[in-house]
């Protein structure tokens, strides 16, 4: 059995602020960690190539960013047993192709599932720009199995997302991913081993490295950008979901999306393992 989370030291730890000047590379960069250019039925020029260049707005799930900051030993996690289990993204300013934005990272909430049964830890980043303007907040929710038992509340607070519609979707777009695409992917600021290294996914009870749950997440926000949005990626102000069963480089991720009032919900699939990898997704697109 793992020891329970020290809630002392990780709420003593001072999670580093990031500084990130970015340009228009780091931005294609990212756009090919999360599988840009790789259909053949969808052009998206507009965020590989230089001239009018757009950014993805989940880059700024990787901008001002410390990496994978649980690896640090005084967090007094136990990285190798964490699982993302729900990530939340509102952007307030559209990110430009190039520039500098802040990033601030604070745990905002703990709760103990229990004796031998997993904690679950709620970190918020905002980034803003140098003159202080808010341009996007980054909530993730992961679960750190067997780190229960320290005496917390037994649930986060705030309301759980919502379940998509029962009826057929009103898109379906499919999106392949490389067997490289984790490799590079991690070049934008990931480079936790369980995405690269065998060893270390065999270490976690999964035979291959998976893809980063981020990365899969950029991948679905290009299929609402390019189904609900007219590839406008500007249009996508808010997308929030939650991850029930990793992809693997060379999957091919169908995204099922329903249009309800002002949102639009959406749940993936891994096409080939008949997998669901991400459910109760909502968005916000703003053609």
């Amino acid at each position: 059995m793992n020891s329970p989370l020290d809630v002392e030291k990780l709420r003593s730890y001072a999670i580093p602020q990031t500084r990130d000047d970015y340009d228009p590379r780091d931005v294609i960069l990212y756009a090919l960690g999360v599988g840009a250019g790789l259909s053949e039925d969808i052009d998206e020029t507009a965020f590989l190539f230089e001239r009018q260049l757009q950014a993805l707005p989940t880059m700024a799930l990787v901008l001002g960013t410390p990496g994978f900051w649980a690896m640090d030993p005084r967090s007094g996690l136990d990285w190798i047993n964490i699982l993302h289990g729900e990530q939340r993204l509102k952007i307030h300013v559209a990110l430009d192709p190039h520039g500098t934005l802040i990033g601030d990272t604070v745990v905002t909430d703990i709760a103990d599932k229990g004796p031998g049964k997993p904690a679950m830890l709620r970190a918020t980043k905002r980034v803003t720009s140098p003159g202080g303007t808010l341009v996007a907040e980054a909530t993730e929710t992961w679960f750190i199995r067997g780190a229960g038992g320290f005496g917390g509340p037994r649930d986060l607070p705030g309301e759980a997302l919502p379940n998509v519609p029962e009826r057929a979707p009103d898109y379906e777009i499919a999106l392949p991913t490389t067997r490289a695409q984790a490799a590079t992917y991690r070049l934008s600021g990931d480079r936790n081993p369980l995405h690269i290294d065998p060893l270390t996914a065999r270490s976690t009870g999964l035979d291959r490295p998976i893809l980063h749950g981020l990365a899969s997440m950029g991948l679905v926000g290009r299929a609402l950008i390019h189904a609900c949005g007219a590839g406008d990626a500007s249009s996508l102000r808010e997308i929030n979901l939650r991850f029930t069963a990793p992809v693997y480089p060379g999957d091919t991720i169908r995204t099922h999306i329903w249009r309800q009032g002002d949102n639009w919900h959406f749940r993936a699939d891994a096409i080939e393992r008949g997998v669901r990898v991400i459910d109760n997704g909502v968005a916000v697109i703003v053609p």
